[in-house]
């Protein structure tokens, strides 16, 4: 082989891996389009003709989250709006954001927001008051109890 194909090698592979980020894109954009709907990993990977599993470990390499965790960061995010408006109990939330299951609402939003949703919706009800929605999706955005951890560490 001659240098010349090393280098078309090199350049298939990049030009793979941009396509691949476009379709990682893709997964991304309908997640946070189609939240509420029942998306599972199978139907996200099918919609871009890969298998679940490669498109669990692309994602996880280019947002840092696989795409399951993905989707609930986005439900979990939007809960906490919904419940600080305050006109929908948190069952109503729940089903409002695509969960099918309170009990797994319930240990996601701990685990992301640090409090549990009834105990959230009764403390932060008027805590963005006022504030423009893009400023209070940025304040309120949910972090994961480990990166806080690593954060204060840091």
């Amino acid at each position: 082989m001659g240098r010349g194909s090393i280098t078309l090698v090199g350049e298939t592979q990049r030009e793979q891996h941009l396509r691949d980020l476009a379709l990682l894109r893709q997964v991304r954009d309908r997640i946070d389009r189609e939240y509420a709907q029942p998306l599972d990993v199978e139907a996200l990977a099918r919609g871009v003709h890969m298998s679940a599993g490669h498109l669990s470990r692309q994602f996880r390499l280019a947002y840092g989250e696989p795409p399951y965790s993905y989707l609930m960061t986005r439900r979990v995010e939007r809960a906490m709006t919904l419940l600080r408006r305050g006109d929908l109990s948190v069952t109503d939330v729940c089903f409002a954001v695509g969960c099918s299951s309170l009990g797994t609402f319930s240990t996601r939003f701990t685990e992301l927001v640090g409090v549990p949703p009834s105990v959230y919706r009764r403390e932060h009800a008027e805590a963005t008051a006022g504030m423009p929605a893009c400023v209070a999706r940025q304040v309120t955005r949910p972090v994961r109890n480990r990166e806080a951890a690593r954060a204060g560490r840091a």
